[in-house]
């Protein structure tokens, strides 16, 4: 039957497809979240891996103060990596997002909002503000994770301020009563004035602080004979350094070391007692002028000596020489003054030496019951009117300002005090297994047991175990969970029985711990409840609350608890570096105090957001980049694909020059799967799939490239190697496919016949590699990949959504490995970037404009020649030329080059393929077109007429 006549344009194969070029991502993603919350998508997946091996990554608890931020952004993101890279290579991964809602920052924020009117109110009216001022942010930054593309249980949060968790905190609390862990003594304790709380070590940062530095002599009292006989009768002095003048008032003795050198230096005037090693320093600070050393002894003899103090009355104070091995010799005199209210060493030095420890700085940081000059005064505006006091007096012998590290809240960045009060300890040397292994000893056995990444956080967090102190777990403030043990008025203790906790554990899991405010004692044990200890029926309830990072690190054991098969330990744990010393560091202790184990197997730390100078983000610079801002200007994906694209255990730049970079380059990868979908619009798999071995050689070669890159991405997937994950994908997409394959397919794609089997060949490979692709780049792109899904031809039992379809395996995706297919393209290809640079010499020289107006002769070494010769027939398609003449080159080299010569292709171009070919003009029917051309022409013409 003869061929309809056809119009050449219309048999051209050209890609067509909906799916758009352009992203709108700002526009589209909003819609995309709504339908994921319309499906339900968080438990649609769960119900996919229902039955599959269970690996759970416990979320750190953001705090709920504030919208999101870049860091916390890149956290939730690279969280969002793991579960759902989990989720696709086979793993039942649940991700159940929670929030750090109790702490100071909430409470103060209220505290501001309610102003005077807060003294008027009881404690549970307080903690409701506080609940609501909480409830506010986590509703927000919840929207604006989900706006990111984050999945989890976001309807069903666990919360820090709920019944169950409260109920959790108390029975984590309890554990470590039941071992006789916890403690209420004095002690002096971090402070912070501004917020009226004691401070863990974890609460504590180092910045640089401005002290006054001050010289003050201390006039002996006792006998100076009994030192050495030439300070017999003597005006002799001791000399002590401090930065911290408001703590004078507090000042009980003078600690000398033991087994130092002291020598006594006369000047003029007065002999003053100093340390050897810092006898010239400290004369030349003091202006001594001419002195003469008149003793020597070692600082033992120093020991029960007695001191004048520099400015009360001998009546009232009298210092005590004592010794301390902590006295160093790199600064000051050797002799440190000792205020055992306001410093550990000296605290412990004053319970050696029976000295009073009476703090006289109240919660606000003022002196009280002192001399006029600075009663009333907060310490560090005394500073300046107690160095007024000492020269006054004469004992003050220099005088200047120092620049220093200095320990500040991490919460409100003041300058923090030591201050001794009555606090609740958790005890590091307590008995943790019944077997005398101590809590410190069980944090250290763990940390080995633990994989840390990177390895580093090992040292890191086993450092701080090992030299940490008693953990201070009390707080004075409202906004929390209360230290819920009674006080015994009738042998005026705290009782510790299990009877008493467990009815606290059942209030709280009822309804919350606002019931201990707002119920009394009486009406939260059981009726008659007599003390265990001496019968009485009296008792008090503790109104301090329990620090926020013992609340945090209970977290696990809170979700453990309420979730059906959730092991013990979590798989994971991932937050920033600085957890090594909060919720990291609490965890672990909370998990040995309730279950002998940290509550992790493994933890990750990412690093900090940077700007371009490289200085961290923050408000206060304001050099921040809001996430949620680009979000709305550029798309949640380029979030997504920024935190993929950094190497998060470092510290990583998160500008808006690297955004733009990042969504540059997704175009680049959106472009490609648009490539792909639109040489799919009218491939059925069911029908037109062609086996591996029947596929073209070069779409072979491309599926099992495709296999070992899947590979290695599914590698660098189980390794948090995410910037690697983007790299590949990226580069597989613009170099391998886009820049290579499918430059190559493009004249079998557009010029065969549409059913032919070199197209469907073509065909079946993209569409094999775009299902591989759309899945490796969901748990990264997952907005895009939904997106693509969508487009993607369909096939039986196909799921609904792709996360939740597993990734492609690599065996299933292709054929059997095949190394000398491999190896023969591998040639082939890297003859072809020969080719290529010739060719662009060519136009460059205007012997040709495009590719396909050349005749390309390749002079080949013997080591390549017999691979080029076995695939001559597809060398011009590979090369994108007209014409290739393939010769054996008489050299030998040992690059495996090929040499290439241009000239122009002979013949005429076809007007349907643009190749140029002698054969042009012999169908008489189709006179401009080539032979391969016309060949295609009248199938397609037999076809329409038939």
């Amino acid at each position: 039957m003869r061929g309809v006549p056809l119009e050449l344009k219309s048999t051209i194969n050209l890609p067509k497809t909906d799916f758009p070029m352009k992203a709108n991502l700002p526009q589209n993603e909003p819609k995309m979240v709504a339908q994921w919350d319309e499906m339900g998508i968080y438990d649609r997946i769960r119900e996919a891996r229902k039955g599959l091996p269970l690996y759970v990554l416990h979320d750190g608890p953001p705090y709920a103060n504030g919208p999101i931020h870049l860091g916390t952004a890149m956290n939730k993101c690279l969280k969002d990596f793991i579960v759902k890279s989990k989720s696709m290579a086979g793993f039942d991964a649940p991700y159940i997002p929670g929030w750090d809602c109790h702490g100071l920052p909430i409470e103060i924020k209220v505290d501001k909002e309610l102003g005077g009117k807060k003294l008027q109110m009881d404690p549970s009216a307080v903690r409701n503000e506080c609940r609501k001022y909480a409830d506010k942010y986590l509703d927000l930054q919840r929207s604006q994770f989900k706006r990111i593309g984050v999945f989890g249980r976001w309807e069903e949060p666990y919360s820090t301020m709920t019944p169950q968790y409260e109920a959790a905190v108390v029975r984590c609390l309890y554990s470590f009563f039941d071992k006789g862990a916890v403690y209420k003594a004095l002690r002096p304790v971090y402070w912070c004035i501004h917020d009226r709380t004691a401070l863990a070590e974890a609460e504590v940062e180092y910045e640089m602080h401005t002290s006054p530095s001050v010289w003050v002599k201390y006039a002996m009292q006792s006998d100076r004979a009994a030192i050495d006989p030439a300070l017999a009768g003597k005006p002799v002095n001791a000399i002590i350094w401090t930065t911290t003048p408001w703590t004078l008032p507090a000042s009980m003795a003078i600690a000398f070391h033991p087994d130092e050198e002291y020598v006594a230096l006369a000047t003029k005037d007065e002999i003053y007692i100093v340390a050897d090693k810092l006898a010239k320093v400290t004369a030349e600070k003091c202006e001594f002028g001419e002195y003469t050393e008149i003793a020597r002894f070692t600082g033992r003899k120093l020991e029960h000596t007695r001191f004048f103090h520099p400015f009360l009355p001998w009546e009232e104070r009298r210092v005590l020489g004592v010794l301390a091995e902590y006295v160093t010799m790199d600064q000051g005199t050797g002799a440190v003054h000792t205020a055992p209210a306001h410093g550990a060493d000296d605290f412990y030095t004053g319970v050696k030496y029976k000295i009073d420890q009476t703090c006289n700085v109240d919660a606000a940081g003022r002196l009280v019951k002192g001399l006029p000059e600075y009663q009333g005064e907060t310490v560090f505006k005394a500073n300046p009117k107690i160095v007024e006091l000492l020269k006054s007096r004469g004992v003050l012998l220099h005088f200047e300002k120092i620049e220093h590290s200095y320990p500040h809240c991490w919460r409100c960045h003041n300058p923090v005090i030591f201050r001794a009060t009555e606090q609740w300890f958790v005890s590091m040397e307590s008995n943790m297994d019944g077997k005398g292994t101590s809590l410190r000893q069980r944090a250290l056995e763990e940390v080995k047991r633990v994989k840390w990444d990177p390895s580093w956080g090992e040292d890191r967090i086993g450092n701080m175990f090992a030299t940490r102190p008693d953990w201070c777990i009390s707080r004075q403030r409202v906004w929390g969970v209360p230290i819920a043990v009674f006080f015994c008025k009738g042998h005026n203790d705290y009782v510790n029985d299990s009877k008493f906790h467990q009815a606290v554990v059942d209030l709280f899991a009822r309804e919350g711990a606002d019931a201990w405010y707002k119920k009394s004692a009486a009406e939260i044990l059981p009726a008659e409840t007599e003390c265990p200890t001496c019968g009485s029926t009296d008792f008090e309830k503790e109104m301090d609350i329990i620090d926020v990072w013992f609340e945090s690190g209970s977290s696990y054991l809170s979700v453990q608890a309420n979730e059906t098969g959730f092991p013990w330990p979590s798989d994971l744990y991932l937050e920033g570096g600085d957890q090594h010393r909060g919720w990291f560091h609490s965890s672990m202790l909370c998990g040995i105090g309730a279950k002998n184990s940290a509550p992790y197997n493994g933890v990750v730390t990412h690093g900090w957001t940077l700007d371009d100078q490289g200085r961290a983000q923050s408000k206060s610079l304001g050099n921040t980049t809001d996430p949620v801002d680009v979000a709305k200007r550029m798309g949640g994906e380029i979030v997504r694909l920024w935190a993929s694209s950094v190497d998060f255990r470092e510290d990583v730049v998160g500008s808006e020059t690297l955004m733009q970079r990042v969504s540059e380059n997704y175009r680049k990868i959106r472009n490609t799967f648009r490539y792909i979908l639109g040489n799919l619009h009218e491939f059925d798999p069911a029908k037109h799939a062609v086996p591996f071995e029947q596929l073209e050689s070069i779409d072979r070669y491309m599926l099992l490239r495709t296999a070992e890159m899947s590979k290695e991405v599914r590698k660098w997937y189980a390794e948090f190697q995410f910037h690697k994950v983007y790299q590949l994908l990226l580069t597989f997409c613009a170099v391998d496919l886009s820049a290579v394959y499918f430059d190559v397919l493009k004249d079998r794609l557009y010029t065969q016949a549409p059913n032919s089997r070199a197209r469907r060949s073509a065909q079946t490979a993209i569409w094999k590699i775009g299902e591989a692709l759309v899945r490796l780049a969901a748990p990264v792109m997952s907005f895009t990949a939904e997106e693509i899904w969508r487009y993607m031809p369909q096939v039986a039992n196909r799921a609904r959504s792709v996360h939740m379809a597993l990734f492609m395996d690599e065996a299933e995706n292709a054929g059997a490995a095949d190394a000398q297919l491999t190896s023969d393209w591998q040639t082939i290809l890297r003859s072809r970037e020969d080719v290529l640079k010739a060719l662009e010499e060519a136009r460059n020289q205007k012997l040709i404009g495009t590719g396909l107006e050349a005749k390309v002769t390749v002079d080949a070494p013997a080591t390549v020649y017999p691979v080029l010769e076995k695939y001559a027939d597809q060398l011009r398609y590979v090369y994108i030329v007209s014409a290739v003449e393939l010769k054996k080159s008489v050299e030998t080299n040992g690059t495996g080059n090929v040499k290439v010569t241009v000239e122009r292709a002979p013949g005429q171009k076809c007007e349907r393929c643009w190749n140029y070919s002698t054969r042009v003009g012999e169908d008489k029917e189709y006179p401009t077109v080539c032979g391969r051309c016309a060949k295609v022409l009248h199938e397609l013409g037999e076809a329409a007429g038939a």
